[in-house]
């Protein structure tokens, strides 16, 4: 690798962080990050004092002119639009666990879902500010704004979601909240199932027109609880789930066979699980499905 090679490959994580947070979806993500090693390459100035702010200027902007074509065509998409699934390396909660609340917060599927809400400014703004700490002039530099106007957006922003809970279901909090409700859905009993369910829990399926799921949001103990005993019952010898930490929170993986067919992160609090996201189109689980083998291949063969 050349000098100008290793500064862009330190920032690449980082990169790919902030153009994940504003698109929802690996592969876009991916691409930007590609395009701005194509920029880094031929674009930078020569006398180039902080890498990584031009970096991070340019990603951002890459991102939501993305976006902003994303969400013309997400007009014609088949029911609710959920990000695609982002699978976390096995960890020790115990060790890291003041990362992983950090990390659940930013990347949580529950609150990258509301960000598209927000109009793309906003969204930067959010996600430079709250994922990465930026001060609101470095934010300023990055959209060609005035620190103040950053400031409001952010405001704003935080505002519209503050309305709606998104905490991620994370660490050993979340795995035992994970444990409890798939052993409730294994038991076949509804009423356990509700136990495990806020009053006002929330349950969002994405099939994209491409795999069966429901049309629109479900709402309230009663009708989520019943979804799910209609799933479970559904289930035969063929189906297996593995536990897997997806975008900082606690989920699982249904398999039938050896196909993904389902990604199900959690939101909530120890005591009940406040919003159920699956993940059921399969160009949304390609991805996901070829880094659970690769990490199931890796942890059997060190």
């Amino acid at each position: 690798m050349t000098a100008t090679t290793d500064v862009f490959e330190a920032q690449r994580a980082f990169l790919f962080g902030i153009a994940y947070r504003m698109l929802g979806s690996v592969s876009d993500a991916e691409d930007v990050v590609q395009d701005a090693w194509l920029r880094w390459q031929g674009d930078r100035p020569a006398d180039l004092a902080q890498p990584r702010a031009w970096l991070a200027r340019v990603v951002t902007h890459l991102s939501i002119d993305l976006l902003r074509r994303r969400r013309r065509e997400r007009v014609d998409y088949t029911g609710p639009w959920l990000p695609e699934p982002l699978l976390e390396p096995a960890a020790d909660d115990g060790a890291d666990a003041a990362d992983h609340a950090a990390l659940a917060e930013t990347l949580s599927i529950g609150l990258l879902a509301l960000l598209e809400a927000l109009p793309p400014t906003e969204r930067a703004t959010f996600v430079l500010r709250e994922a990465f700490g930026m001060d609101y002039e470095a934010i300023g530099a990055i959209l060609e704004a005035q620190p103040t106007t950053c400031r409001q957006w952010f405001r704003r922003g935080r505002a519209r979601l503050a309305a709606r809970d998104h905490d991620a279901a994370a660490g050993r909090a979340g795995r035992a909240l994970l444990d409890r409700f798939l052993a409730a859905l294994a038991s076949g009993d509804a009423t356990r199932v509700a136990a495990l369910l806020g009053e006002d829990v929330e349950l969002v399926s994405d099939g994209g027109g491409k795999a069966a799921a429901a049309s629109r949001p479900l709402h309230g103990r009663r009708a989520v609880s019943r979804f799910l005993a209609g799933l479970a019952a559904r289930a035969d010898a063929a189906v297996r789930v593995a536990p897997a930490r997806l975008n900082g929170a606690w989920g699982c993986l249904v398999y039938r066979g050896a196909m993904l067919e389902t990604a199900v992160v959690l939101s909530g609090a120890a005591d009940a699980v406040r919003g159920i996201y699956l993940v059921r189109n399969p160009d949304k689980l390609a991805r996901l499905h070829a880094a659970a083998r690769s990490a199931a291949q890796s942890t059997q063969h060190p």
